[in-house]
């Protein structure tokens, strides 16, 4: 591979015990490299592991390619629980179009690309994230949720008037939408928007 030019990578690995991290790619690919090629790169790792005493940060993934030629790039690591940790690392820009596992964890970063999301937690989703996702992902096509923890306890609804003072949330390519396992609240609020979009267009 010494005349490679550009490399791009885009890689799910599950049930492994470590992260893939920035020693991992310098020393499995790029030490083997004469000459470093364009690399492009999203690599997701789930962990799965009882071992709660030694437990990785976003911080410790970023150190691991201090070494590298690696400059551009990002790191996203979310606990869901005690035993399953997802870690993501990214060239930037980010180029794929495809992001999945993003969690309320979500970095100041615009993903100009991405046209199909997913997101998953057990953290509420509140109103303020969806609004930084809008910003996020403006190109949104195809969009997943999948969490059952409410947004609101007790009666507090989401507000279903037109000039209530939460932001409008416009995703304005979006084709798909898939709540197929969410809290009754998120299908409130989208339905919500919804009559938001139509009280503005008819008055």
């Amino acid at each position: 591979m010494s005349n490679l030019e550009e490399l791009t990578l885009y890689v799910c690995i599950i049930n492994q015990f470590t992260f893939v991290n920035g020693t991992h790619l310098h020393n499995e690919i790029l030490i083997h490299m004469p000459r470093p090629p364009t690399f492009n790169f999203y690599i997701s790792t789930k962990n799965h592991s009882d071992d709660t005493t030694h437990r990785v940060s976003n911080d410790d993934s970023q150190r691991t390619f201090e070494n590298t030629d690696l400059y551009q790039m990002a790191c996203i690591l979310d606990y869901f629980d005690t035993f399953n940790t997802v870690c993501h690392i990214f060239s930037l820009p980010f180029i794929y179009k495809r992001l999945k596992q993003i969690t309320n964890n979500l970095l100041s970063i615009i993903f100009r690309s991405v046209t199909h999301l997913k997101l998953q937690d057990k953290v509420p989703f509140k109103h303020e994230f969806f609004i930084q996702v809008t910003r996020a992902f403006a190109s949104l096509k195809s969009f997943s949720i999948k969490n059952i923890r409410p947004q609101f306890y007790g009666s507090y609804k989401y507000p279903m008037v037109a000039n209530c003072s939460y932001s409008m949330i416009k995703y304005p390519h979006l084709i798909s939408l898939d709540l197929s396992f969410v809290s009754i609240d998120y299908v409130d609020q989208f339905l919500s928007e919804f009559k938001k979009k139509i009280f503005v267009i008819f008055n």
